[in-house]
């Protein structure tokens, strides 16, 4: 999941308020993104994010708010006491600065602080029960899940997901992914400029660096400079950076002994970060803007460049852009444009509201403390300077209060989704990330003192008393959608789920089963996804004369591809890549589906190979 957005939380804590009273509320549940930029969109509400995701995709919508209400369910129903452990460690050859420059403009006496320019540090908390049960993990680590790059047109938790796969995949023997009782989550922290594709950037057509300011190739341009990960591909690359993570916290939480004790605390505001005025020194003030976003937002990054050549670090703006600009859409305020420099901006978003409002204004800000741990709840990408900005005074006004030695986590990603948030020197480059702060230039000093606030109203018990705004209004979008589905169809001498092309009647470990069938949309399983799966792969378990499962559609060793003609005719693609640790026997693969033909009801379907037999 990329971000989270009001309209989720809302939804969802109206339904936890119908079960539970006022035992969850918006003050003590944050709803964190783990992160992927490769997973399903059309959830939110607000209209930039829309044109991403081809508009709003309720089916996509109503799956994730089911799966999150049950997630909330199941852990309820399930708790029991138990103790916290933190530990701390660096994850090493694992990520790199994809701004450097950006980096390099903060000052000098900043950045000797640092002995590197990415966060390596993984902090860890580790869950046990009272009779001795180990209940899960939550780590929070900096870096952007964009090993899978945007060439990739499968559903993927990248680097990330695979470090909690194979985290779980060791906790939960015997269980199919995602099914046991233990939960591993690794979580985002501030990985705004932080790769996971150590390589860096190189042009793709001559192989030289182009690590420079716009990211430009003298070769095709911005469009042929695009960083690699260690791997051959992007699959091997998200597994080897996936398994670093791994194994980091797989160490840490083997070692974590330091408990985590004390009261749980809380404290959450509604704020207008396009209007706070911001305290910069004894005699200066500065102030937050209306949301745009800039030229260099449409330019992308090294990991996934943008269109039409847009490049990175611009601070003018081109005429034909701006024309096209007041034309298409508006143009942006004087005010906005003073307040946002040296942003060029291409789009004011702050200053549109149809089809719905573009951005948010109103957003909110959070922090929950259990003991001596603090949890900040951060509304977007923080880059690694201005996070440590933060950290450090947090840190300080909890001790100005007696709280010494606290445990301060910064978890991005949470509740909505505000772009990224850059460092005062580092907007001024104007590389994606300053581009692509919102709120303009002082929009940290703005987190920075609203922080301060919560944190203070926490240490002095006077968090119910903090002044807050109304919540951000529902949009009501019920369904907006450049991707509709018109009909499923089928050959007239064929039903769904048959098979088109079976598999070989033998392999061995190391190669792949294929089996193509007859398929519909796979968004027509979407209000069923909590529990379904489009696949199995099943042995035949001689002792019992039963079928087992032994993956789904989850499992790293499976793939699962859906293919569409001009006659709205569907084919599904599933694979399985036999790992070198697969039992020897007899097994078949089946597919599950639902199909919306014109003026009948969504049915459901199933289909199955031919039986196989795999060898060592």
């Amino acid at each position: 999941m990329y971000c989270f957005c009001f309209i989720i939380m809302f939804l969802a804590l109206n339904v936890l308020k119908n079960r539970y009273g006022d035992l969850y509320g918006p003050d003590n549940v944050v709803l964190s993104g783990t992160h992927t930029h490769s997973g399903p969109g059309g959830y939110f509400q607000y209209t930039i994010y829309m044109i991403s995701s081809r508009g709003f995709i309720k089916p996509s919508f109503n799956a994730i708010v089911n799966g999150i209400l049950e997630s909330i369910a199941t852990a309820h129903e399930n708790m029991v006491k138990g103790r916290v452990f933190i530990n701390k460690g660096l994850v090493e050859n694992t990520q790199i600065n994809r701004s450097p420059l950006s980096y390099l403009n903060n000052p000098e006496s900043e950045r000797l602080r640092y002995t590197s320019n990415t966060d390596k540090e993984m902090v860890l908390l580790k869950m046990v029960a009272d009779n001795g049960q180990e209940i899960g993990m939550l780590s929070w680590f900096a870096i952007h899940p964009v090993s899978m790059n945007n060439t990739n047109l499968h559903t993927s938790s990248d680097n990330i997901g695979y470090a909690a796969y194979l985290f779980e995949e060791e906790k939960n023997k015997g269980y199919l992914t995602g099914k046991g009782p233990y939960v591993a989550g690794f979580a985002s922290s501030n990985l705004g400029d932080v790769s996971p594709n150590i390589q860096g950037p190189h042009c793709i057509n001559t192989g030289d660096s182009c690590e420079n300011l716009n990211n430009y190739c003298p070769i095709g341009g911005t469009k042929m400079c695009i960083a690699k990960g260690p791997g051959k591909d992007m699959l091997e690359s998200t597994q080897i950076i996936g398994r670093n993570i791994y194994l980091k916290a797989k160490e840490l939480y083997s070692t974590a002994f330091e408990e985590i004790n004390g009261p749980i605390h809380s404290a959450h505001q509604w704020v207008d970060m396009s209007n706070i005025t911001v305290q910069l020194n004894a005699t200066h003030t500065g102030k937050t803007c209306k949301p745009a976003l800039g030229y260099s937002f449409a330019a992308g990054t090294m990991d996934g460049p943008g269109m039409f050549n847009f490049t990175q670090g611009m601070i003018e703006g081109n005429s034909f852009w701006d024309a096209v600009r007041d034309a298409v859409l508006t143009r942006p305020s004087k005010e906005t444009e003073e307040c946002h420099k040296p942003k060029p901006i291409l789009i004011p978003t702050g200053e549109l509201s149809k089809p719905y409002p573009w951005h948010p204004n109103i957003i909110d800000i959070q922090i929950i403390t259990v003991g001596s741990l603090a949890i900040l709840a951060l509304p977007g990408e923080f880059s690694y300077v201005l996070s440590f900005f933060i950290y450090l005074y947090i840190c300080k006004e909890f001790e100005s209060h007696g709280k010494t030695e606290m445990n301060v986590v910064l978890s991005g990603l949470c509740n909505i989704y505000t772009h990224y948030i850059a460092t005062y020197e580092e907007y001024q480059i104007q590389r994606y990330e300053g581009a692509s702060t919102l709120f303009g230039p002082h929009t940290l000093s703005a987190y920075i003192q609203l922080y301060r606030g919560l944190a203070k109203a926490i240490a002095e018990g006077t968090a119910r008393d903090l002044p807050n705004l109304p919540e951000p209004p529902i949009l009501n979008v019920t369904d907006l959608t450049f991707l509709p589905i018109i009909r499923d169809a089928k050959p007239l001498d064929r039903n769904y789920g048959d098979v088109l092309q079976d598999v070989q009647p033998k392999y061995r470990m190391g190669e792949v089963a294929e089996v193509r069938f007859v398929g519909a949309n796979p968004r027509n399983s979407a209000t069923n996804m909590t529990n379904f799966t489009f696949l199995t792969v099943e042995k035949y378990d001689n002792t019992s004369n039963h079928w087992k499962v032994m993956y789904n559609d989850a499992s790293w060793d499976t793939r699962f591809t859906w293919q569409k003609d001009i006659w709205g005719r569907s084919t599904s693609i599933v694979q399985w890549h036999i790992s070198n640790n697969t039992e020897p026997g007899t097994y078949r693969i089946q597919y599950f589906g639902h199909s919306k033909e014109l003026l009948r009801p969504i049915r459901s379907f199933s289909g199955s190979s031919l039986q196989f037999e795999v060898s060592g």
